[in-house]
């Protein structure tokens, strides 16, 4: 072999173990300098002195009953309260004796139904005014503010009106009422369940109502008698009573005011001023 090509051999070794040191040595400092890494951790709860726990804070909430539950009794109310009007108010009374004067007076349809309707409601609310005040203050007021269940709301408010259907039902309707459903009678009036109250109130205002009619019936009646009696006598017996008494009983019931005595008699009838 030349030295030449010894030479070459030479220094193509060299470079080679030049080239490989730094390779060698990569692994080791690459492992040295590359982080370590870490698996994943768990979440971390709360901190504080509430050791993790939730609350929910009610309060206020369940004070006063809700918007929603307010509208459902109002609606509740509202379609009872035709059936609340006739029975436990004086709004039959009234519109029955306001029908008979018209019947007594000889007036078919003036005034018409409707006007006594009107005139009836309007006294009940009139003679009705305290017990409806009274029934917001003991029952209504207090379950919207929150002061009472619904269960002692509604028997504080029912207190008033049993109060003054009691005042306005005799004893008569009463034992009826109790013996037509088989109870034994009560000891004294305030324990009358109000399944038994409210007929026999409707009873004893309708039987007032009849004897109020009869007794506004009995001059009218008198002027008719009279009327025929004349009417007979000259002959003129094709001649129709009523249009010939009429106007006298017209004449009459503006004369003492009649309108007037019939109101004061009934409001009187409740014991309002």
């Amino acid at each position: 072999m030349t030295t030449a090509r010894r030479l070459a051999i030479l220094l193509v070794g060299t470079a080679g173990l030049v080239l490989l040191a730094p390779m060698t040595a990569l692994p080791g400092s690459a492992a040295s300098a590359a982080p370590t890494p870490n698996g994943p951790n768990g979440p971390n709860g709360p901190s504080g002195t509430g050791g993790g726990s939730v609350q929910i804070d009610l309060t206020g909430m369940t004070e006063k009953p809700s918007n929603s539950l307010v509208v459902f009794l109002a609606l509740t109310l509202l379609s009872l309260l035709p059936a609340i009007l006739l029975t436990c108010t004086s709004f039959t009374k009234i519109l029955v004796v306001l029908g008979l004067t018209r019947n007594a007076l000889g007036l078919q349809q003036t005034p018409n139904n409707q006007v006594l309707a009107g005139l009836a409601l309007f006294l009940s609310l009139f003679i009705m005014g305290p017990v409806f005040a009274a029934i917001n203050d003991a029952g209504v007021q207090p379950y919207l503010d929150g002061d009472k269940t619904t269960k002692t709301a509604f028997n504080d408010g029912l207190e008033p009106l049993r109060e003054f259907m009691l005042d306005n039902t005799d004893d008569e309707e009463l034992m009826l009422l109790t013996s037509v459903a088989d109870r034994e009678l009560p000891a004294n009036r305030d324990e009358v369940g109000t399944t038994t109250l409210i007929p026999a109130f409707v009873l004893s205002e309708l039987k007032d109502a009849f004897i109020i009619g009869f007794i506004i019936f009995i001059p009218f009646l008198v002027i008719d008698i009279v009327v025929s009696g004349a009417l007979m006598s000259l002959g003129m017996m094709m001649m129709p009573p009523v249009m010939v008494s009429l106007p006298f009983k017209l004449l009459l019931f503006v004369m003492v005011d009649g309108w007037a005595l019939i109101i004061k008699s009934l409001v009187a009838s409740y014991g309002t001023g």
